[in-house]
């Protein structure tokens, strides 16, 4: 049986599965992305898919913290509605089964 990789959730510090959590990646050129593959190259932190969480981490500045850079507001706007996306299209899934 294959081991599940874990990962922190950079606000509440917990281990989660991997599938659990959305990457954030700093690239080569100092962009901060969503990573959905998971896999794309740069320094990656990572967050649970809790609405609740993106809102600690604009208020703290814990992703400017984490990348040594100022992150935009816009950045997590649009984290917000990648997370509120996945957690709806989770709930579409789970139903169906």
């Amino acid at each position: 049986m294959k081991k599940e990789a874990l990962r922190m959730d950079l606000i509440t510090r917990q281990m989660f599965p991997k599938k659990e959590l959305v990457r954030i990646v700093r690239t080569k050129d100092q962009d901060i992305k969503i990573d959905p593959t998971g896999k794309a190259p740069g320094r990656g932190a990572y967050i649970a898919m809790d609405l609740k969480n993106i809102e600690v981490a604009k208020k703290k500045k814990i992703f400017d913290q984490a990348f040594g850079l100022k992150i935009e507001d816009s950045f997590y706007q649009e984290l917000f509605e990648y997370i509120e996306h996945k957690i709806a299209r989770n709930e579409l899934f789970r139903s169906k089964k």
